[in-house]
């Protein structure tokens, strides 16, 4: 995080309104982010981060800002070219996808969350949370395989198909591989240098964001999405799955929770020093630990409320498919009987 800002803008109420670059951190070199909070006058550090900071503390990364629109707007091209042919794609499905996994993935990355990321450990956990299991589970339920192969033109079509009937894709949604990725993360994020090293790279910073992303997508998409994934489960044993991650977080919330040495290394202590009004980073820490440990199972249980309502619907249509087979059989049963047997006399 850079600690220099250019000259501010006076505006209105004696509040200077200036842009504060995020440039390089020491460790490399990776793009210029302009973001536009409102700072004291003649100031060189953030204000004291409140509530209501997450909405006014807004950035302007070019990056995000491009990567997110251009996803949300593929995803929109493909809704419309279905209705322009007269076909239906559920609202619910666009909602999820683009409100909730990629308008939540913006929010989580540029708003204050996104600003004070990297000077409150804490504020970097509710955003860790975001982009590791709520981004994925609305992309999932936005089902935007399903909407590709129902759009795209026959070559790209084929080509997605023989992605997803590949080996890469076996391995990448094989449960015991995807669980054993969610579970190791976060710990070889938090207990090595990982995470230190992402407060001192741009770079390392937004590919860990990534990286929450993909991981969570690779464990949660098989279990919640609606695309024809390979080793997809039987519902029983998503559940299953899904209540063996709730202790999960728990446990790291609360290894976090009781432990005594700063994550991140001098990092927060350095910010503290600049910034008073900064908690202890310890205070804050703890913290961090107690957010992942109950939001961890505030959403766990979202996903498992999400999957028992999947599972009703499944059921409920499993028994309808049952009851037009039966309907079926039934019908032919009463027109052979009507039928008159060879032979027989009129």
């Amino acid at each position: 995080m850079s600690q220099t800002v250019p000259q501010g803008v006076t505006g209105g109420g004696g509040v200077t309104h200036v842009f504060r670059p995020r440039v390089s951190r020491p460790a490399a070199c990776f793009y210029p982010v302009l973001v536009l909070i409102p700072l004291a006058a003649e100031t060189d550090r953030l204000p004291a981060f409140h509530l209501s900071t997450v909405f006014t503390a807004w950035g302007a990364d070019p990056v995000l800002i491009t990567s997110t629109s251009v996803i949300a707007g593929l995803y929109l091209l493909g809704v419309w070219t279905l209705h322009s042919r007269g076909d239906k794609w559920p609202v619910g499905r666009t909602a999820a996808f683009v409100v909730g996994g990629t308008g939540s993935f913006y929010f989580a990355t540029s708003s204050g969350i996104g600003t004070y990321d990297d000077t409150l450990l804490s504020v970097h956990m509710v955003q860790h949370m975001i982009l590791g299991m709520v981004v994925p589970l609305f992309l999932a339920l936005g089902a935007p395989v399903t909407l590709a192969l129902r759009t795209l033109p026959r070559g790209p079509r084929a080509g997605l198909l023989a992605v997803l009937h590949s080996r890469v894709a076996k391995v990448l949604t094989f449960a015991p591989l995807t669980l054993a990725l969610y579970v190791v993360s976060p710990w070889a994020l938090y207990f090595s240098g990982w995470y230190s090293a992402t407060l001192h790279s741009d770079f390392q910073h937004e590919m860990m964001h990534v990286h929450l992303v993909v991981v969570g997508s690779l464990f949660f998409w098989p279990l919640m999405g609606i695309d024809p994934l390979p080793n997809r489960l039987g519902y029983p044993v998503r559940m299953l799955i899904v209540v063996l991650t709730l202790p999960f977080h728990a446990f790291l919330g609360i290894t976090i929770l009781g432990q005594s040495k700063l994550i991140g290394g001098n990092w927060y202590p350095d910010l503290h020093a600049t910034m008073p009004w900064l908690p202890a980073p310890l205070d804050d820490q703890h913290l961090a630990g107690g957010i992942l440990w109950s939001s961890g199972d505030l959403i766990g249980l979202l996903f498992f409320g999400v999957l028992f309502v999947q599972w009703v619907r499944s059921s409920i249509k499993e028994g309808q498919r049952e009851d037009r087979r039966l309907d079926r059989l039934e019908r032919l049963e009463q027109a052979q009987a009507r039928r008159p047997t060879p032979g027989a006399p009129d």
